[in-house]
């Protein structure tokens, strides 16, 4: 038997089996844009943990800030005995976010924390109860992020009930739009949110910028701007769900740059932390202020490893301008998928180190899932670590390290195209 089968076989007999793994191989070292098994296989790694080690993984930075905060002291609660570094990401946060109007920022754990934080606020300060969402759209897994999220299995199906208030309106999707502008597409969602909700009881829009496990979606010119004017003339909270776009993932900072959009709130985690938990609310200073003292917060928030990791990770970004570096992935990697001759591909989408190919069946845009599981699978055999995603389980993402050489993105490419068959 060898180590990962003798270590399945552990799991197996400890691990919840609702608890799913990509891939059956164990990790035993991580560097960069690789990971390698306990037995020594090398993989590429075009998932970076779901997007969360933007800056490769045990970045050298991130090491030295964790090794030195673990020597100092592991965790006070903020709430408690507070420490500069949980202030000096909150900077780090107001600085980052698009933005110009003054800001205030709190910490969490994870993303749907974060979420269900941003919401809880936008309600305070607004007194109004009704969220809007949308088709497509992935929040989380707590109770209420999961009445947020659109797809039912895994993430919802038989944990309900769910949270109330909680309304969905059409996402702008270009292949499955027909033609529809995103002044159209918005004008669309805009006439279900006021016919079915009403634009005086709405407290918050929450969207992503660019989906993400709704499969990439990247929303046409011109939605974004329409449905936040939409949610300012109503007197709601525009939230950005910014917690796999964030952090230089797409070629900018956060998504909404790319069109020109200021948030009033901004959920990150993932990217944020180099590898470690942590994640964050920020934006307009009158909304995350409305909130009463003690109305925020919770025991691990912020922690200092977690924040110290924040720190460097946020400062190797900044000094090997990582948001470049997403650019130069995404004018190698885009082009190289869509010289993939096969005519079950859809479309090749996204930003950046944000990319995606939607699989159908040929000559249609009907959603064929078995033929991605069969393509991620066979990029698995041959070493390259892919994920799959989407409403109908038939789009395969690409979220290489922001620091992948370009040696080994090549080498991904070439398992990828030959991984078409």
């Amino acid at each position: 038997m060898t180590a990962s089968e003798e270590l399945h076989k552990r799991r197996l007999a400890a691990v919840a089996r609702g608890v799913s793994s990509t891939i059956s191989s164990y990790v035993g070292h991580a560097a960069g844009g690789t990971l390698t098994d306990i037995e020594g296989r090398e993989w590429i790694d075009f998932a970076s943990g779901i997007a969360v080690t933007n800056v490769g993984n045990a970045a050298p930075k991130v090491v030295a800030a964790v090794r030195e905060q673990v020597e100092k002291f592991t965790h006070t609660c903020f709430m408690v005995a507070p420490y500069e570094s949980y202030v000096s990401v909150c900077e780090q946060l107001i600085e980052l976010t698009p933005g110009t109007f003054e800001k205030r920022a709190a910490l969490f754990n994870s993303g749907a924390e974060a979420v269900e934080n941003a919401v809880k606020i936008a309600r305070h300060a607004t007194g109004r109860q009704a969220v809007v969402v949308f088709d497509h759209a992935y929040h989380g897994r707590t109770n209420l992020t999961m009445a947020l999220t659109a797809k039912n299995m895994p993430y919802k199906h038989r944990f309900g009930p769910f949270a109330p208030e909680v309304y969905r309106a059409p996402m702008s999707y270009p292949l499955r739009d027909g033609g529809l502008s995103g002044a159209e597409a918005a004008r669309r969602a805009i006439d279900v949110i006021e016919k079915q909700v009403g634009a005086g009881n709405v407290a918050a829009v929450l969207i992503e910028p660019i989906q993400g496990e709704g499969g990439f979606v990247v929303p046409a010119p011109g939605f974004l701007p329409a449905i936040a004017a939409w949610t300012a003339s109503a007197g709601a909270v525009f939230i950005a769900d910014e917690i796999q776009t964030g952090f230089c993932r797409t070629g900018q900072w956060f998504a909404s740059e790319h069109e020109g959009i200021e948030p009033d709130l901004v959920t990150t985690a993932k990217g944020m932390g180099g590898g470690l938990p942590i994640a964050g609310v920020v934006g307009r200073a009158e909304l995350m202020d409305a909130v009463h003292v003690g109305g925020l917060g919770g025991t691990y928030g912020g922690n200092p490893v977690a924040c110290a990791a924040a720190l460097a990770a946020i400062e190797t970004m900044r000094e090997l301008d990582l948001a470049a570096a997403a650019r130069r992935i995404e004018s190698r990697l885009k082009p190289a998928l869509s010289e993939i001759s096969d005519k079950a591909v859809g479309e090749v989408r996204g930003r950046g180190a944000m990319l995606a190919v939607e699989i159908v069946q040929p000559g249609t845009v009907e959603p064929d899932p078995a033929r991605t599981a069969a393509i991620s699978k066979a990029c698995h055999e041959a070493g390259l670590l892919t994920l799959t995603c989407g409403t109908y389980g038939n789009v395969l993402r690409f979220l290489p390290p922001l620091v992948i050489s370009d040696e080994d993105l090549d080498r991904g490419i070439e398992i990828l195209r030959a991984s078409f068959g």
